[in-house]
């Protein structure tokens, strides 16, 4: 009975799956990615799914399915992943060392504190706080490096 069951869930296939056109879906893949991505609304702590649909005049079931179906996880997942992506970028980024991780939280869209250690920890495996650790270590390692060559360049010159 439980392999039947089993057999059943694999065979199922949501209603709304059946009903998206491939290439009308590829068309609102394209109109989300830009909302989210060129137009950065992953930063407003306040855009939902609904917001986005508004502004694409769509249903958001519609959108929700697009995203399930492309990205395999939800639209508050799908707006973390960028701020992620977003945070790790200034983590690394020297001009951002003196911000502290709630400022660069609020700044890619993140409206809590907790919400974003959370998410940051599940996507990294590490707190924001390691991971800028770790980086800075690197960053003043490349610091050093490059500033070896252009002396060593420097005296190159000299001679």
């Amino acid at each position: 009975m439980a392999k039947q069951e089993s057999q059943q869930k694999e065979d199922y296939t949501p209603h709304y799956q059946i009903l998206l056109n491939p290439t009308a879906m590829d068309e609102m893949f394209e109109k989300i990615m830009h909302k989210i991505v060129v137009e950065k609304k992953y930063r407003d702590p306040n855009y939902y799914a609904k917001n986005l649909a508004e502004d694409l005049g769509l249903n958001s079931r519609y959108i929700s399915a697009i995203i399930n179906l492309r990205f395999h996880q939800n639209f508050s997942q799908l707006m973390n992943d960028y701020r992620i992506m977003e945070v790790k970028y200034m983590l690394k980024d020297v001009h951002f060392n003196k911000l502290k991780l709630e400022e660069i939280s609020t700044m890619v869209g993140f409206s809590n504190r907790q919400s974003f250690y959370t998410a940051f920890f599940n996507r990294c495996g590490v707190t924001p706080k390691e991971y800028r650790q770790t980086h800075a270590i690197k960053l003043e390692r490349d610091l050093l490096d490059e500033r070896r060559m252009r002396s060593l360049k420097g005296a190159d010159r000299d001679e």
